[in-house]
């Protein structure tokens, strides 16, 4: 065997990075979970000092400061041993309400690593592992991963994107959002267009439960309800919008989803479909995005699909070919990408 040295020092550096990200992770979680972002953005301060904020042990905190440092996430001047937080810094992991929360990612990433030993199983047995089977922090943590996503774009730049739907909702029109979460979506539709009626679905109780609090909390419970259903079993008619956040390459059948929600649609209504921004090939997927969207697939995405009957499994770099075939499979004769971010494709798909 002849090691090429430079590529092997290639593949270590590759090494270190990934390992210090990995165990890392587990410290920007316990930053947020403990206010330590939040408060370091009010202003510079030592180990102590910040200990003394947040009402922590000094010397855990002087350890998680150095290492959050060291990673970039934190700014240090030796001069003053005080640690501080750049704007950029602050506006990513300091307000989890705003448009960019990064710590969201890696509590969904870390919830989902605790299914390590039943994902190891299912890649022997082939079988499923379904959504609701998982870690209550993959629940949570999409919802912090995502929702930044939707305050961002969603009623600024998806909707405005799509024929008429801005304005049929503005007027009073009728939305369904299918396989909602906690129902960060539904909330933010219903806050936009107060003259819309919208229903949330999801077949995780437990994830309606908390959409339901999180709709009374925002003052719109009487706009947005919610329902337990698949995909394809949600109720309702006449819709002028059916949206679907980030799920559909989830599903064990999401032609039969697809199927369901044009019959579910008025005769001009709207699907719009948000999925992981993703090539058609595998080529041009293998870029970090895609890495990020590879791993959770593997662990959350395929599996969930794998434990629904149809047997279609999309992975979370579908692609736009294949979920134009989903589309016109369930009978739609216009599709088109009417949008798109750095981590979303948005899709537009009418009877």
């Amino acid at each position: 065997m002849t090691i090429d040295q430079d590529k092997l020092h290639e593949l270590l550096g590759t090494f270190v990075a990934d390992l210090g990200a990995t165990v890392a992770a587990g410290s920007v979680v316990v930053g947020h979970r403990l206010g330590l972002y939040r408060s370091l953005a009010e202003g510079p301060a030592t180990a102590e000092q910040l200990a003394q904020r947040t009402e922590t042990d000094p010397r855990y905190v002087r350890e998680w400061l150095c290492g959050q440092a060291a990673g970039g996430y934190v700014s240090y001047d030796p001069d003053s041993e005080q640690f501080s937080l750049t704007e950029e810094q602050a506006f990513a992991l300091a307000d989890p309400g705003g448009p960019l929360y990064l710590p969201g990612a890696f509590v969904l990433a870390l919830g989902a690593l605790r299914a390590e030993s039943q994902i190891t199983d299912a890649f022997r047995t082939g079988d499923g592992m379904g959504w609701h089977e998982h870690h209550e922090d993959v629940f949570t943590g999409c919802e912090m991963f995502f929702r930044p996503g939707y305050v961002a774009n969603l009623t600024s730049s998806w909707i405005p994107a799509l024929d008429g739907v801005t304005e049929k909702l503005a007027a009073g029109g009728r939305a369904a959002d299918v396989g909602c979460g906690h129902g960060a979506s539904t909330v933010l539709l219903a806050q936009a267009y107060p003259k819309a009626r919208v229903l949330g679905s999801d077949y995780h109780q437990a994830s309606i439960d908390t959409a339901r609090k999180r709709a009374a909390d925002a003052g719109v419970a009487e706009q947005a309800r919610f329902e337990v259903a698949s995909a394809q079993t949600f109720s309702g008619t006449g819709y002028d919008l059916v949206a679907t956040f980030d799920c559909l390459h989830d599903m064990g059948d999401p032609v039969g989803a697809a199927r369901h929600i044009r019959q579910s649609l008025d005769a001009d209504g709207t699907w719009l479909i948000v999925e992981p921004l993703a090539s058609d090939t595998l080529a041009d997927n293998l870029n970090p995005v895609g890495r990020i969207y590879y791993s959770g697939s593997t662990f959350i995405c395929v599996p969930n699909a794998r434990s629904q009957p149809g047997g279609y499994t999309l992975g979370a770099q579908a692609g736009e070919t294949a979920i134009r075939q989903v589309a016109e499979q369930a009978g739609f004769s216009r599709f088109r990408r009417a949008a798109q971010t750095p981590f979303n494709a948005v899709y537009e798909a009418r009877p």
